[in-house]
């Protein structure tokens, strides 16, 4: 499904973990980055282990110079790129009310979240061929009010925003963007991922433990769970490929019915 494309991935944690071993999976050759060598070595070795073609690359998506110089690396072996993905996150969890907010906690997700999404998508898109997609990636918060993630929040909606304008400038070009937006997965909140961190911190504020949280939260779904790190790759697969063809500018809940549109 994916045979001879060139994908590129930012961030080596739990999603881009499983969305890299799945674009593989389909005969995607992967090209892996991020700032945690031992992540992306895990990732690669799985998978060559599976027959697959990846190899990983340390690199920093808040510096514009070196996300840039990747990218240009990339296509020039390649001669272009045909999927892109980023899925860097940041772990912050504001949990205080308006008024005992600082500044800078409101800015640093909203900073990093956008900042690396324009910096990847900026220097990947000049060289994405035809037909290609570009995936964002986002949570439900952008419409969950209630005190405590403002910064979380903000970024989420900035995400939705960039997708759809991504959508319609590289639309001319036969570049499709989209946004996955996942509910909490249980792997990446228990072990690996940025996510673990954010998640143990609401447990302990709520005065509960993660999983008794994650219960509740998969309980509150119309399914009755939460989604898999394997359903969001497999979903991201297929929208990469071209029985997706028509599909751009979405914004794609993963939320298994916490929210739907």
């Amino acid at each position: 499904m994916l045979r001879d494309r060139t994908a590129v991935i930012y961030g080596g944690g739990a999603i881009g973990g499983a969305v890299a071993r799945a674009f593989a999976r389909q005969g995607a050759q992967i090209f892996l980055a991020g700032r945690n060598p031992a992540k992306l070595t895990a990732v690669v070795t799985d998978i060559h282990r599976t027959g697959g073609t990846a190899e990983a690359a340390e690199v920093d998506a808040l510096d514009e110079t070196a996300v840039t110089a990747h990218a240009n690396d990339v296509a020039a072996r390649t001669g272009g790129i045909d999927i892109t993905m980023n899925a860097v996150g940041v772990a912050h969890v504001q949990g205080v009310p308006l008024a005992e907010l600082k500044l800078e906690d409101y800015f640093l997700p909203v900073s990093v979240y956008t900042r690396t999404n324009f910096i990847t998508a900026k220097a990947t898109a000049r060289h994405m061929r035809r037909g290609g997609a570009m995936f964002l990636l986002a949570t439900p918060a952008a419409q969950m009010p209630g005190p405590g993630f403002m910064g979380h929040n903000s970024a989420c909606a900035a995400i939705e925003g960039m997708t759809r304008h991504l959508a319609g400038e590289l639309g001319s070009s036969g570049i499709r963007v989209l946004c996955l937006k996942s509910h909490a997965i249980p792997e990446a909140a228990k072990a690996g991922s940025h996510s673990a961190g954010v998640f143990a911190a609401v447990a302990a504020g709520m005065g509960t433990d993660v999983d008794s949280m994650l219960s509740g939260a998969a309980q509150s779904t119309l399914l009755g769970c939460l989604p898999t790190l394997e359903q969001i790759a497999e979903t991201a697969a297929f929208l990469a490929s071209d029985r997706a063809g028509a599909i751009t500018g979405a914004i794609v809940n993963l939320t298994c019915g916490m929210q739907v549109d």
